[in-house]
């Protein structure tokens, strides 16, 4: 699967008539004889070829006058991986829009962000998507909508709202467009087992490409969780949001189709950012069969990909954040990184309520954590300085680290702190800024799982031996690190 893939017709023909998932979010097929728009795995049958067009997105299918499919609903579409693997401009600001930029800040305020001006961001944009950033920015409140339209009571009016329509007659007049229906056509032919919630609480599903294998991935942040913060129970891993707009509480649980969503939200207008943020710490827009079929090439990796496919990488919801737990972790075990984040938490994290117990606060800020002693820190001096240098940068602005972040420059600019050397740079890459092939060949883990598997051991020499792996390195990680029996690798029981 490639950059433009829509523009490749016969390859885009045989996977619609092949029904095959594997390209939801790739493109989408506009059928000029009934004006519809649908995923590739839409269960309807084909339309004959000639009759079928192709988008990269659903905003550039709304925008030539196409309506979403009802049966195989395109909008809930896993997100196109393109955005995740590449760092240039566009895939910059396709973050971004998922992240809510545009509706809090307008085109203006997005152009601002990746350092071009607006006229240079819709040309962009308009070329490889089809659409400009605000029909992308609308298809998303679309999509956001009709989620709260099918799966909450709220009244029309809070959702319109919520969802980032600026008024109801706009709200109203594109549910009809894109959906031809009205909203409340829409809640009456919600689906019968479509989740319904209890006031304040959302709950949704969160589609991915399969395969997915969650033992890795939430055994990451089960067992790095910071009390207060983060915690598993019942099968759920839960942690505290800092949003836009407020607080939330998310409950995200492993099924094997899905992964389920339940949201508690201070302000509503958050649902969009936070289930962007999910998604993003989930690596639910990746797509492993790409990723496994590069990384399964190589004869060493292979029998550790056989054995368990569809590793994603585990990231977070705040880069920022995560910065600061990386250096909290620097040449300490797991359990002692633990110790350090939750003695932050308690001190100057911000409290919130947590309807169901057992989350207590968010994460500090930067702004917060630069106004303490340093004194009170119980590490090494030199670890120190790098915590207040890291803290300083992000509080001032010198240093931003998100969803828009310019891979190589971050990563420089974070070599460029004391204390900063590679393996802490690369982390943040990695896990805070989503690079898919940052590479650890000075982590003690992949070390230990090159020499058992007669890989180099040396960090020059696994480099140079991993360069076949690329752009996935960040996924072989998880591979060389699930030989290991550390309990980030073990779906908690």
């Amino acid at each position: 699967m490639q950059k433009g893939m829509h523009t490749d017709t016969e390859r885009c023909v045989r996977a619609v008539q092949s029904k095959d998932a594997r390209f939801d979010g790739w493109f989408f097929t506009a059928v000029l004889t009934t004006g519809i728009y649908c995923r590739p795995s839409c269960p309807v049958v084909p339309p004959k070829a000639e009759n079928m067009v192709f988008h990269p997105s659903a905003a550039a299918c709304q925008q030539a006058g196409f309506r979403a499919c009802k049966r195989c609903r395109p909008d809930t579409s896993p997100g196109s991986p393109e955005w995740n693997q590449r760092a240039d401009a566009v895939a910059r600001a396709m973050r971004l829009i998922a992240d809510g930029v545009v509706d809090r800040e307008g085109v203006p305020g997005l152009a601002a962000r990746l350092g071009y001006s607006t006229r240079q961001v819709e040309r962009q944009l308009l070329a490889e998507l089809g659409a400009g950033p605000l029909a992308l920015a609308r298809a998303q409140r679309a999509q956001t909508a009709r989620l709260l339209i099918e799966t909450t009571d709220l009244p029309m009016a809070q959702i319109a709202f919520a969802a980032g329509f600026s008024s109801v007659r706009t709200f109203n007049d594109t549910v009809r467009e894109v959906y031809a229906l009205a909203p409340g056509e829409l809640r009456t032919r919600a689906p019968k087992n479509a989740p319904r919630t209890t006031p304040g609480v959302l709950s949704l599903r969160l589609p991915f490409r399969a395969p997915l294998n969650p033992d890795n991935l939430f055994g990451h942040l089960a067992a790095t969780a910071v009390p207060g913060v983060e915690e598993w129970r019942d099968g759920a891993y839960r942690r505290t949001l800092r949003l836009p707009y407020g607080h939330g509480v998310v409950a995200l649980t492993p099924h094997p189709d899905h992964i389920a969503c339940r949201l508690t939200l201070g302000d509503p207008r958050d649902l969009t950012v936070a289930i962007s943020r999910c998604r993003r710490l989930l690596d639910l827009d990746a797509d492993p069969v790409a990723v496994d079929e590069q990384l399964r090439a190589d004869p060493v990796l292979a029998p550790l990909v056989d054995k368990a496919p569809g590793r994603r990488v585990p990231r977070t919801v705040d880069a920022a954040e995560f910065a600061v737990r990386a250096v909290l972790g620097q040449q300490v075990s797991t359990a002692a990184a633990r110790t350090h984040a939750a003695r932050l938490v308690t001190a100057h994290g911000t409290p919130v309520d947590d309807p169901e117990g057992g989350l207590t606060h968010l994460f500090p800020s930067p702004g917060a954590l630069a106004e303490l002693d340093p004194e009170t820190l119980a590490m090494p001096r030199t670890r120190r300085t790098t915590f207040t240098t890291l803290v300083r940068r992000l509080a001032d602005g010198n240093l931003h680290l998100g969803a828009d972040s310019d891979w190589p420059e971050t990563r420089a600019l974070l070599l460029a702190l004391p204390g900063f050397g590679p393996w802490t740079a690369d982390v943040i890459a990695m896990r805070a800024l989503g690079d898919p092939d940052a590479f650890l060949p000075t982590d003690l883990g992949i070390r230990r799982a090159a020499r058992e598997l007669g890989l180099p051991s040396t960090p020059a020499a696994l480099t140079a031996r991993a360069a076949a792996w690329r752009p996935w390195r960040a996924y072989a990680v998880q591979y060389l690190w699930a030989t290991d029996s550390h309990p980030i690798n073990f779906l908690p029981v």
